[in-house]
């Protein structure tokens, strides 16, 4: 074998910081002041410099591990060109470790842990990561122990790893920590897997009633989940099985819910009750179950965790004052003391800022307490104007709330993401039109246009273009006039004086005064009913003056508005129960105030993240304002929902990072299959952007595992067609999919997915029903080679698993505008099982100004949209 001493790499130039780093740390340890009254406390102190130090390999002599402790910068520790690998010091004693510094050599760990022990042979994670970079990291951690360790699973690079300093840091002293007796699973949120039925919920397993029990499917892998709300040091778990118990299984710990390691593992238990002796730190334990020790599930009568009182113990969150909340320098509230001069100058300062503000990161609310105001709201982008009564008539606008596109010369096709809601308007004396021209992530919600003789319409009112958009729980006293746009979705709304227009794909469901079922001249597709929904919860204030959000509750087979000459039903939280977030609030944070048992309240601005939000209560509601976005950086899954009842998500855009994601949200982990019939998750105004402002990637964006959830508008959009000077392309804005169903029984309404390189929208679960589907195709496929799917031309915009042998869906259009290369060709839009029980109403294809072809609308049905026949309607299939 030849050893890479007599082929050697250039070595990277090192920075003059990465020299700098031990003694920078020691100064600043050093020359802290301790002035004033506050107690000196004693700096952490470099624990690692010179002690023993041992290492799974080396890569030759010249590179041992003593080197990455000796305190050169100059000399390092590199392993063999294999994973896993670790490096591991020697502290002499116990100690508590507050700091690990890694200053890596070119050759870094991508996936890595940082492990502390007491006897060298069982070890605690205290970090884990597996998106590692490289360079200069200082992290601060918490654990204790005599041995800590690098313990790489994944290289970053094709040799091995390689360390200039391994430097730790803390506190020596102390004893090993006794195990406590306190059960700090009991009560806390706990997800499966499965349940075996209702009454089996996995909440029983945690609940300090040995009574009642936990019981999964009859099939493996199976799993039970416990959020311990913090890291924890866990030293033992007690498991209280039924009958049906587990013969193979793991107890697995994580800091995210997502990267899991195993603290214990066999293939030979009995069953009974377990106590069993382990070491490990993690958020959150669970037990994965490989084999049953019977033909049914698994059951655990209970599950309980002891701690050493270790690990991370997050502070409290502030506290929210409902009646004075912080709602971020970017929310303006008024009052009808307000003179209109200055309500009117912030409206004109903000529409000139984001008129053409599409990928910027500003973000805005204004918010209107109850009163009459006069006032012209011309909406630009990310701005979001709505008011805080209960009622949309408690407060009143004399003036306009609109949107115009003569910032693209009439065109409305770009005017995105802003929002009007829970208002009501009264145009000025002698006009007669309000002005909504819009394209998508645009809601016009809870909204009341006052006066008969008055019309709303949907497009700039001459010769430019819309391309969809939302009215929903709408009072319209007069005409709604679509003109030219494209594809609308109405629901739950009142139009005093009817609807006029149509293009392509115009749906209107649970609608009063809508027009008569035509389709496709002209092309209404009219539902009766709404079968099940919840109107999107809103930020109101009472009469007392205490800010609360009012969460409507669900509506089954209706029609017409949750609010007109009538008392919405549904309960109200105040914000005192709130946890308002700021940008550069950290996910900890968010993820501490969440586990106390906190809302979510996000305010106007961008949201960074580099771990999950994760919500894991049942009934939680996470509220954004002016259209916050939370990013997922460095890899990161913006948002995880666990598989609980009633999590409400509503206001929100996700925005992809610059490296790959591999999703930006989910809904339920992976195998949930617990009903959630009688009080499903929704996502109200929910939107998500891959590339715009910068870069983004991922593979997926948004997945449904859970059952029973239901979509109230959402647009997911990867951008690869933007304005100048905005980065797009296709090996640049890289995503697959956008919406993936594994759920049975989801139920989306208005939904939004384009741009995609691979399936638009997959749907995988059993019972699924859409009403309005609006897609166009990605824009910048370089050839038809590169967009292939197998030996199949192209991908479905909508694709329904072979597997499924139950779905609906109304009202559908998918678009081709293949500017790259008008050559490229689209089998069909929509893929779909032959199954009776399968069923498609009223779809449309359109090869936008004959660029491009889909060759079918639906599996082998459907004529041929080209340059020749640029739109083909299908009413029905099978």
């Amino acid at each position: 074998m030849t050893s890479r001493a007599t082929s050697v790499r250039p070595r990277p130039r090192r920075p003059l910081r990465h020299l700098l780093v031990g003694l920078s740390v020691a100064l600043v340890a050093a020359l802290t002041p301790t002035g004033g009254t506050t107690p000196a406390q004693a700096a952490p102190t470099l624990l690692s410099q010179g002690r023993p130090a041992t290492a799974s390999s080396t890569e030759n002599a010249g590179t041992p591990a003593a080197a990455a402790v000796d305190g050169n910068t100059g000399t390092r520790w590199a392993s063999a060109f294999s994973d896993p690998q670790w490096l591991q010091v020697d502290l002499g004693a116990r100690a508590t470790i507050s700091q690990v510094n890694l200053l890596w050599e070119g050759a870094y760990g991508r996936a890595f842990q940082l492990q502390t022990s007491d006897d060298g042979a069982t070890w605690t994670t205290i970090y884990s990561t597996t998106t590692g970079a490289g360079g200069t990291q200082n992290l601060t951690v918490t654990g204790a122990g005599r041995y800590v360790r690098m313990y790489g699973t994944a290289r970053g690079t094709g040799y091995g790893y390689s360390l200039w300093e391994f430097q730790v840091y803390g506190e020596t002293g102390g004893s090993t920590p006794t195990c406590g007796s306190t059960n700090v699973a009991q009560g806390s949120p706990a997800t499966a897997s499965s349940t075996q039925d209702a009454g089996l919920a996995a909440s029983a397993a945690v609940d300090g009633n040995p009574g009642t029990r936990w019981a999964s499917a009859a099939s493996d892998p199976q799993w039970l989940r416990v959020d311990l709300g913090s890291t924890r040091t866990i030293c033992r778990v007690t498991l209280t099985w039924e009958a049906a118990y587990a013969r193979a299984f793991q107890l697995q710990t994580s800091t995210d819910g997502t990267t899991w390691t195993t603290i214990y593992s066999t293939t030979t238990a009995t069953g009974g009750t377990q106590s069993l002796t382990v070491s490990g730190s993690g958020r959150y334990l669970r037990m994965y179950g490989t084999a049953r020790g019977t033909a049914y599930g698994y059951s655990l009568w209970e599950l309980a965790v002891n701690t050493t009182g270790g690990g991370t113990s997050e502070p409290p969150v502030g506290t929210t004052d409902p009646y004075n909340p912080n709602l971020g320098p970017n929310t303006f509230v008024f009052d009808p003391s307000t003179p209109t001069s200055t309500i009117q100058s912030r409206l004109n300062t903000l529409f000139t800022q984001q008129e053409t503000n599409q990928f910027g990161p500003q973000r805005y609310a204004v918010l209107f307490k109850p009163g009459t105001y006069t006032a012209d709201v011309n909406l630009g982008f990310f701005t979001q104007v709505a008011g805080l009564g209960m009622s949309p008539d408690d407060v009143n606008l004399n003036g306009h709330v609109r949107t115009e596109a003569f910032w693209m010369g009439g065109n409305a096709t770009q005017n995105f993401w802003r929002a009007a809601e829970n208002l009501s308007v009264t145009l000025p004396a002698g006009q007669t039109v309000e002005r909504w021209a819009v394209s998508q992530a645009a809601p016009y919600r809870r909204m009341h246009l006052r006066g008969a003789q008055n019309q709303i319409q949907l497009w700039n009112g001459g010769d430019g273009w819309s391309s969809g958009g939302l009215l929903a729980d709408t009072r319209i006293d007069g005409l709604v006039v679509s003109g030219s746009q494209q594809q609308w979705y109405s629901r739950n709304s009142e139009f005093g004086n009817g609807w006029t227009g149509s293009v392509w794909n115009m749906v209107f469901q649970g609608v009063v005064g809508a027009p008569a079922p035509s389709f496709p001249n002209p092309s209404h597709t009219v539902i009766a009913q709404t079968p099940q929904v919840r109107e999107k919860p809103f930020l109101y204030v009472d009469g007392s003056g205490e800010y609360r959000v009012f969460v409507p509750a669900l509506r089954t087979n209706s029609t017409g508005t949750s609010w007109y000459n009538k008392t919405p039903a549904g309960s109200s939280i105040s914000l005192s129960q709130f946890y308002v977030v700021q940008p550069g609030t950290s996910a900890a944070t968010i993820n501490a105030a969440l586990a106390q048992g906190r809302h979510l309240l996000f305010t106007p601005g961008v949201h960074h993240v580099t771990e999950p939000i994760q919500v894991n209560r049942a009934d939680t509601v996470v509220l954004g304002l002016g259209l916050a976005t939370i990013q997922a950086d460095n890899g990161s899954v913006g948002m995880r929902v666990a598989d609980v009842d009633g999590v409400k998500v509503a206001g929100l855009m996700f925005e992809a990072g610059t490296t790959n994601s591999p999703v930006l949200m989910e809904v339920g982990p992976s195998g949930s299959s617990a009903s959630h019939a009688t009080n499903p998750t929704s996502l109200h105004d929910v939107f998500f952007r891959i590339g715009g402002p910068h870069v983004g990637k991922a593979t997926n964006t948004l997945t449904v595992n859970s059952d029973n959830v239901i979509g109230d508008h959402m647009w997911l959009w990867r951008a690869d067609h933007a304005a100048s000077g905005v980065p797009t392309g296709w090996t640049l804005n890289t995503a697959d999919t956008g919406l993936t169903v594994n759920g049975d029984n989801v139920t989306m309404y208005g939904l939004f997915v384009e741009h995609y390189q691979k399936y638009q929208t997959i749907w995988n679960g059993n019972g699924g029903r859409t009403y309005f589907y609006q897609n166009e195709l990605p824009y910048d496929v370089p050839n038809q080679a590169a967009w292939m799917n197998g030996s199949t031309r192209g991908y479905a915009a909508y694709k329904v698993a072979d597997s499924v042998t139950s779905h609906q869906a109304f009202g559908l259009g998918s678009y081709s505008y293949f500017n790259v290369n008008p050559a490229v060709v689209e089998e069909r839009s929509f893929e779909v099982p032959v199954n009776p029980n399968v069923r498609f109403t009223n779809m449309v294809t359109v090869s936008l100004g004959g660029v491009g072809t889909i060759n079918r609308v639906i599996n082998n049905a459907g004529g041929t949209a080209n340059a020749a026949n640029q739109t083909v309607y299908l009413t029905t299939y099978p």
